[in-house]
């Protein structure tokens, strides 16, 4: 695997396009997630691992520009050096704090991951990707993630069938969790960072993320009833560096 490719990700329809972020995580969301193997669903949690850092990154990012704003420190302490996933069999010991992305990564030593050399290749590739967008838009996506984002895409992800293995038990632990502090309307995740106004600048990173899930796990481009992730010609342009065997 030592060739680079480029993957061109679409999405289905050109007034969607102008929707911005929110149609890619329609599209997302319209993934085929009931089709996938259990050795796939390891595979999507290796692939999010890589988001993960990306997120913890983009939150770092937005408490250095807002170094006196109580709710995203609030917020850093409910997702870094945490114990809120705490215990998990093998993972995290009781009590035991630790980022979020480092949870993921334990998880995914617990055994064996299909592709896991392209995966690695594919992480990296996207980690530069985002890594390219400019810290502004970095800091505002938190509040696209926080705010709905990703708890839709979390629960479109356990729409998966198949969890057996510990590092998939692990992981829906992870996604579980994870609505259940996104969506607390009093305390949660999600009104911690509302006050952080996404735009148009955050949509390079949400469709990276989605152009990253379906290369890591080709089946979640197939087309379903309700829509498509797969490549369209309707799809604005936004290129991923990808790995590719030679």
């Amino acid at each position: 695997m030592d060739g680079i490719d480029t993957l061109t990700f679409r999405p289905e329809h050109r007034e969607s396009a102008a929707r911005g972020f929110p149609a890619v995580i329609d599209a997302i969301c319209a993934m085929p997630w009931e089709r996938l193997t259990s050795d796939e669903v390891l595979q999507v949690a290796k692939a999010y691992y890589y988001f993960s850092i990306q997120f913890r990154e983009n939150l770092e990012i937005a408490c250095r520009q807002r170094p006196d704003d109580a709710k995203l420190t609030a917020l850093r302490l409910g997702e870094c050096d945490t114990d809120n996933l705490s215990p998990w069999p093998k993972v995290a010991a009781p009590g035991e704090k630790l980022d979020h992305d480092e949870f993921m990564r334990r998880l995914l030593t617990l055994q064996p991951v299909q592709d896991n050399d392209f995966l690695e290749a594919l992480g990296k590739s996207y980690l530069n990707r985002v890594r390219a967008v400019d810290d502004q838009a970095r800091a505002c996506s938190i509040a696209s993630y926080e705010d709905g984002g990703l708890s839709r895409v979390f629960s479109a992800m356990l729409r998966a069938r198949h969890w057996q293995g510990e590092g998939q038990l692990a992981f829906r632990h992870f996604l579980e969790q994870h609505i259940l502090f996104d969506t607390d309307d009093e305390a949660g995740h999600g009104c911690l960072s509302r006050h952080l106004t996404p735009d148009g600048s955050i949509l390079p990173l949400w469709s990276a993320f989605a152009a990253m899930l379906a290369l890591a796990v080709p089946r979640l481009a197939e087309k379903t009833e309700a829509g498509s992730a797969e490549q369209n010609e309707d799809w604005p342009e936004l290129e991923l560096p990808a790995v590719v065997s030679a």
